[in-house]
This record gives C-alpha cells, sequence and structure tokens, in this order.
C-alpha cells in the first residue's frame, strides 16, 4: 500500500504523462465504434452520460486541493483550497474532449443525450450553464433530488435509466468513470473511464 504522498506523486504522474487522457480517449473511441454501427439500425436511441470526470473535468479544483476534498468554502485557483460547490458554482470546467465527440456524434446520428449526475438538484442552474459553455447539448439533463441520500450512486442511476427505457428509450450507451454510474442495467453497453482521483460507492 503505497503513503499518501507517494499515491499523490503516482496520480500526478499518470495524469501529466498523458495517459490518463489516452486512456479516456481509447474508451471513449469504443463507445464511439458501437454508437456509430448501433444508430444505423435505428429506434428511438439514447446515450446516459455522466457529467464529473466523464462529461466536465474538475481537475483544475481537485489540483488546488492537492487532491484533497474539499466541498464548503469559496474555491481560490490556482492556489487553493478550493471549494467544490463554488467550482461547480463557477461553471468553468472544461469538457473532456472524447466524451464531448462522442456525444457530438450521437446527436448528429439522431441519438438522444441524457446527462444523468449525483449532483443535486440545487446546482442545475450552474451545471447546465457549465455544460453549455463547454460545448454540450442534450435532450435531458437529470439531477439527483436535493433530499435524495442513497447507499450506492447506482440505487439512484439505474432506476432513472429505467425511467428512459419506460418512456420507449433503448439505451445504446452507458458512460461513467464509476462503476455506480454503470451498475444496475438498462444500457445495452456500459464503458468506464478511469478516474484515479475519487471513489463514489
Amino acid at each position: 500500500m503505497p503513503s499518501l504522498v507517494e499515491a499523490k506523486r503516482q496520480v500526478v504522474a499518470y495524469v501529466d504523462s498523458g495517459r490518463y487522457e489516452a486512456d479516456i480517449a481509447a474508451v471513449a473511441d469504443e463507445a464511439r465504434t458501437y454508437l456509430e454501427s448501433r444508430a444505423q439500425r435505428g429506434g428511438k436511441l439514447a446515450i446516459v452520460v455522466d457529467i464529473d470526470e466523464t462529461a466536465l473535468s474538475n481537475l483544475p479544483s481537485m489540483r488546488a486541493n492537492d487532491y484533497g476534498f474539499i466541498v464548503a468554502g469559496p474555491c481560490d485557483l490556482p492556489r487553493g483550497p478550493c471549494g467544490l460547490i463554488a467550482w461547480i458554482g463557477m461553471a468553468r470546467a472544461e469538457p473532456i474532449k472524447p466524451v464531448l465527440a462522442l456525444v457530438r456524434l450521437a446527436r448528429d446520428r439522431g441519438v438522444d443525450v441524457f446527462f444523468l449526475t449525483g449532483r443535486p438538484e440545487r446546482l442545475r442552474a450552474a451545471t447546465e450553464a457549465n455544460l453549455r459553455a463547454a460545448g454540450y447539448g442534450w435532450s435531458g439533463v437529470i439531477l439527483k433530488p436535493d433530499d435524495l441520500t442513497t447507499k450506492s450512486a447506482a440505487d439512484f442511476k439505474a432506476p432513472e435509466r429505467k425511467k428512459l427505457q419506460d418512456q420507449g428509450y433503448t439505451i445504446i450507451v452507458n458512460i461513467g468513470d464509476q462503476m455506480s454510474d454503470l451498475d444496475g442495467g438498462f444500457a445495452e453497453r456500459t464503458y468506464k473511464l478511469p478516474n484515479p482521483f475519487y471513489f463514489i460507492p
């Protein structure tokens, strides 16, 4: 088991070397290949996309916190500390480019795009503003009700995918950076992006 200092050093090396971006691109490429072939068969199709570390990168805020997790307080970039809620409110997260390309391809092919996030409903305005500024378009943005707590993100996300299925959608691609974004079914294919920064059960 590496020490905390060593673990952080490994994360920094992984990101700075370009391997993190390359690994994301490889997964997104697989999703794109499947989407291209599957969309040709037609139907009422959708893809479901997580937001944090999937559609948008929070790397500047995490770097400012030396990869610690700080929720409250102001966000002082690049020095830190940077409170997560303040950072989201700034709506300055950059798109994760291979995922942006995947979403644009989906929309070009007539596939509906739904963002499904564990962010609370009260952050909707900032979240939608950030997605728009990052170049995304969508059919729906699904946030967690402010008063909902679940043991796992999957306990919220899987039923939301089922609701889309109940509306007649076939979810052909579900992409996220946590297994809890993908667990619970209601998608033909799931694609897991790397996230060396944090784990969400």
